[in-house]
């Protein structure tokens, strides 16, 4: 399926986290997105593997998202290799998006920099013709997004620009709360961690709000760029 949007993330629940409010708000203006996940989050203190890959895709359904995928690398101990490489440049030319959403590019969770970093190279050797790549026997055609996005997770990095969210907050948070094993369930019988009390989704929605204040949103999300964004039309800007 021809994508507009992939947003790739390391740990199920880091799309639904950072950029999730993002993606509603583009597929309520007709554009379709897909979903990568690179591992199964397994090493998380609460649920299992699976549990996470049952979450993400009901929160995938949530979302709307065209697909979800994971390549199901190994959590905490991934390498940055050919083989991994190449495992997301498949995705990447099978689903030919426009634009790449990516783990924060440095932050409190050693797995999210490396990410980032793994799925910047990918995106790039996607488009040279001689990164040979095969899917159903076939060879695929070579294929570069346009942009890469890196959504800003932990760490209070320095936005480049933010992305007004205001009218779809209450379905992040239904996207965030797929994540039953995770996040805040009083029914709950496993180990409280920082992210499973009611305080941090109250912080996930103030955060949100702090980063819109100062362009004029109530809730925005903030990303980050490795090269320097173009406009065109001044007017575009809000």
């Amino acid at each position: 399926m021809k994508l507009d949007i992939l947003a790739i993330g390391v740990h199920p629940d880091d799309i639904e986290l950072s950029c999730s409010g993002t993606l509603l708000s583009h597929i309520a203006q007709g554009k379709t997105v897909g979903l990568l996940d690179l591992t199964l989050g397994e090493l998380g203190t609460r649920g299992t593997g699976e549990i996470r890959y049952d979450e993400s895709m009901k929160a995938a359904m949530i979302m709307g998202a065209k697909i979800r995928e994971n390549l199901r690398m190994r959590d905490g101990f991934f390498e940055h290799s050919d083989k991994n490489i190449l495992k997301i440049v498949q995705i990447i030319r099978k689903n030919q998006p426009e634009i790449i959403f990516a783990n924060a590019i440095s932050d409190r969770h050693p797995d999210h920099g490396r990410a980032a970093k793994l799925t910047a190279d990918a995106c790039y050797l996607s488009g040279l013709v001689k990164v040979k790549t095969y899917m159903d026997g076939e060879l695929q055609a070579k294929w570069r997004p346009k942009a890469i996005y890196h959504y800003i997770q932990d760490y209070n990095l320095k936005e480049d620009f933010v992305v007004d969210i205001s009218e779809f907050i209450d379905q992040k948070m239904d996207c965030i709360m797929a994540y039953r094993s995770q996040f805040f369930n009083p029914d709950s019988k496993e180990e409280n961690t920082p992210i499973s009390g009611q305080d941090f989704l109250d912080f996930i929605k103030a955060k949100n709000r702090t980063y819109g204040r100062p362009a004029g949103f109530e809730y925005a999300e903030s990303f980050t760029v490795n090269r320097t964004i173009g406009v065109k039309n001044l007017f575009d800007l809000s």
